[in-house]
């Protein structure tokens, strides 16, 4: 089974809670909206830490060190693909268009031979904890709903 970990950074505003969450990269998600977002997170090995594992993925995927702060530990989901998510919430600002994203290579089209470069994030943004729900990967909603629990 494969462990991912990531940052979900949050900063207080007029009508609660933001979220900065990541739109996927790569033709898959070019025209999706709702399900194409997610936290900065990215695979790690058995023998790092999740937490260590987090801030370098946060690096990796936006171009960006991690930021300081307390980490509060939003626990883990299971999403569709079986796949399992570790996160923590960080409060911290951070303007998008400052992200440099991190890319990864795929055969695009498929079976044309052509392997080409997509970003692992092609934009990030702010969203308010309701919006966020509709646009994030389903089951990393549970994190938003973590996060409203802790800072009410």
């Amino acid at each position: 089974m494969k462990h991912s970990a990531g940052l979900l950074l949050f900063r207080p505003a007029q009508d609660g809670p933001e979220v900065l969450l990541g739109h996927m990269g790569g033709p898959f998600f070019a025209r999706r909206e709702e399900g194409a977002w997610t936290i900065p997170k990215g695979e790690y090995e058995p023998d790092e830490s999740p937490l260590a594992a987090a801030r370098r993925e946060f690096e990796e995927e936006l171009g960006l060190p991690p930021p300081d702060g307390e980490a509060i530990a939003l626990g883990e989901v299971r999403q569709t693909g079986g796949k399992t998510v570790t996160a923590w919430a960080v409060e911290a600002d951070l303007d998008p268009a400052a992200i440099a994203p991190g890319t990864f290579r795929m055969e695009w089209p498929p079976r044309s031979g052509r392997l080409q470069d997509f970003p692992e994030l092609d934009r990030v943004a702010w969203f308010g904890l309701d919006r966020g729900r509709e646009v994030i990967v389903k089951a990393q909603a549970a994190f938003l709903d973590r996060l409203a629990e802790h800072s009410l």
